[in-house]
């Protein structure tokens, strides 16, 4: 994890990801579980777990943090123990901060792939983290604000991949689990402490700028069915679905459709700034995920509504990101940034390369007279910002800080549909529209797949 974090190119690596090489003889360590295994061992399975996702291996860090929880639960992590059994403080908040981090990433894997949940929350009886008082030792655990809110989104997320992708019955009507995910995120976004918050006049730790990339991610894996859904019904003739359309309410749909987009469009303001400061982990999987997701609602939007053609610049400026971390060696951002050429070939069949390149550009930001892209200048570091053609001028929307989480759940429109005692919405549930339609806008949390 040290070598993937702190490189910056492959160009002097025999390996093609930095760390590689102790990732294969780590694998070779592990080949049988232990019927009673240590901490140790579940904690190694977890940093392999996590690793995986550098090589693009989503397949095999699911199997490994499956492995971690079933061992987890071999030891009982999911319980609290009696303190005579465990009397250490820090033992036993060791024991809590494990089970709670297995828990983050169980979630946050599935919202990735698609995968259920491998524990219901149910199944659960540990407390949360907490800070332990006059122990010098206590140092040694990370911020527990941060894990706590981390926790909590991991909950939603959970939540939102059973409600909205999950192919059960489900008691409640499609809108009505929208507006509990998106009242649940809400209070999350209002709860987060000072430190937590991003600040529009300094770059937050990278912690900090994930854990908000997440909560982005969280809101656009609830709302964009409803985009999909209104793209879908923008390619249909008025005449032949005009019944259904006066029963649509679209202003719902708006309100859903907007917060998806406003989501997007932090989570690209986010990651240019990242990219434009050096900081973005040039190995990483999720920053790439995140960019192409935002990237796939940004071409959406600019289909459905022909004034959202400032989104495809923002299209364009996360493909260029992708291209560079493809060209660093990223795995992810090889797969991800094929699928987008899939997804620009589509644009040129329907409307032509020449209406596609006429309402997009290339912008990545300047700050003042210094040159963001410097870490990329040189032979080693790959290709100059001269050699990218970019531009110093940036839409609004894209500024680093001009948006912010908050700005979600100020829209009067999203307040008014938060507050409705009573939203059903029956034509959006799967089984209310053709089979071929709901496997698109229902199955897949993973718009790759979509693309495929």
């Amino acid at each position: 994890m040290g070598e993937v974090y702190s490189a910056r190119s492959n160009s002097k690596l025999e390996c093609g990801v930095p760390g590689a090489s102790y990732y294969v003889n780590a694998m070779t360590l592990i080949p049988i579980l232990p019927e009673r295994p240590s901490m140790t061992v579940i904690e190694s399975l977890l940093i392999l777990s996590l690793y995986s996702y550098f090589l693009n291996r989503r397949h095999s860090a699911f199997l490994l943090v499956g492995n971690a929880m079933r061992l987890a639960l071999t030891l009982g992590l999911n319980h609290d123990i009696p303190e005579c059994n465990c009397p250490d403080p820090v033992e036993r908040q060791h024991r809590i901060r494990l089970w709670w981090a297995i828990y983050v990433f169980d979630r946050m894997y599935g919202s990735k792939t698609g995968w259920p949940i491998q524990i219901a929350d149910d199944d659960i009886h540990v407390e949360m983290p907490s800070k332990i008082a006059c122990d010098p030792r206590e140092e040694q655990f990370s911020d527990t604000e941060f894990l706590l809110a981390s926790i909590q989104l991991a909950r939603i997320t959970g939540q939102v991949t059973e409600k909205v992708y999950s192919r059960k019955k489900q008691p409640d009507s499609f809108l009505q689990r929208e507006q509990k995910l998106l009242i649940s995120l809400k209070e999350w976004s209002q709860n987060l402490p000072s430190h937590l918050r991003l600040n529009r006049n300094s770059h937050a730790p990278g912690n900090v700028v994930s854990l908000h990339l997440q909560f982005n991610q969280c809101i656009m894996l609830a709302t964009r069915p409803i985009l999909l859904f209104t793209l879908i019904q923008s390619r249909k003739d008025p005449e032949e679905d005009s019944n259904q359309s006066a029963k649509l309410k679209e202003q719902t749909l708006k309100t859903l459709g907007d917060a998806c987009l406003h989501a997007a469009r932090h989570t690209h303001s986010l990651i240019v700034e990242e990219w434009a400061n050096g900081s973005l982990p040039i190995y990483g999987y999720f920053y790439a995920h995140y960019l192409f997701s935002c990237a796939l609602i940004m071409v959406i939007s600019s289909q459905i509504n022909i004034d959202h053609h400032s989104d495809f610049a923002l299209f364009e400026t996360a493909y260029e990101i992708l291209r560079m971390m493809r060209d660093h060696g990223n795995l992810a951002a090889t797969e991800f940034y094929d699928n987008l050429e899939s997804v620009r070939g589509c644009l040129d069949e329907v409307q032509g390369p020449t209406a596609r390149h006429a309402s997009s550009s290339s912008h990545l930001p300047r700050h003042g007279n210094s040159d963001p892209l410097s870490f990329l200048s040189d032979p080693v570091h790959g290709p100059s910002e001269a050699s990218l053609g970019v531009n110093s001028a940036l839409p609004e929307s894209t500024v680093p800080g001009s948006l912010t989480d908050e700005m979600i759940f100020l829209d009067q429109s999203m307040e008014d549909f938060l507050a409705q005692p009573d939203v059903d919405f029956g034509p959006l549930d799967p089984s209310g529209v053709p089979v071929n339609v709901a496997d698109a806008v229902y199955s897949w949390p993973n718009f790759s797949l979509w693309t495929a």
